[in-house]
């Protein structure tokens, strides 16, 4: 999560770390923390896992209008405790951390997604994953871009940020949208996707 946030200020997306002891963290939606990473905090395993839902009513089925979904799970920043997402949005964030400041070529970590190609009901219906988009913000950025941009789930795995910087803190709200763009049976359609970040 490229403007930096200065001295002083309570929130930024990006924000460059200290190089250390070699470290990957990655939070998608909830997670645990010791602390505040700023302040010495260091990452926990475990943590619950986030939902993302919408619920159609039956006269809109179908009907072309796109709808949010919604998120959640923890909104708070581990980097200092600010606010950075609001309810509803999932947090995306972490870090890829080594010796040594270089960047770029294999130096730097990989972000990716991977999902099925459908959500499936109880039935075996189904409505195609491409039906769901995001997009991506962060309360106080300023606007500029987002180290998670925003996209369409597609099935199979995609690269979200090839940019994934050492030695940098980064972190993204996601707002999902429900396309609504087929009329489908009745019923609650799941799938899991995955969020990981690959460093060399």
């Amino acid at each position: 999560m490229a403007a930096l946030a200065g001295a002083g200020e309570a929130h930024a997306y990006i924000v460059n770390i200290n190089s250390g002891d070699r470290a990957v963290y990655l939070r998608v939606g909830d997670g645990r923390f010791a602390g505040r990473y700023s302040n010495g905090g260091t990452p926990l395993a475990g943590g619950a896992i986030s939902r993302v839902s919408v619920s159609v009513p039956a006269a809109q089925v179908g009907n072309g209008t796109s709808l949010s979904m919604a998120a959640n799970g923890r909104t708070t920043s581990d980097w200092d405790g600010y606010q950075f997402c609001n309810a509803g949005q999932l947090y995306v964030g972490g870090f890829f951390r080594r010796p040594g400041n270089a960047q770029g070529g294999s130096l730097d970590a990989s972000l990716t997604v991977t999902a099925p190609a459908t959500l499936t009901n109880a039935s075996g219906d189904t409505i195609p994953i491409s039906e769901i988009s995001w997009t991506s913000s962060g309360n106080g950025d300023g606007g500029a871009t987002q180290p998670v941009p925003a996209g369409t789930f597609q099935g199979g795995q995609q690269t979200l940020a090839s940019n994934f910087f050492r030695n940098t803190w980064r972190e993204s709200c996601l707002s999902f949208r429900y396309a609504n763009s087929q009329i489908v049976g009745a019923g609650t359609y799941t799938a899991r996707v995955t969020y990981t970040l690959t460093a060399p």
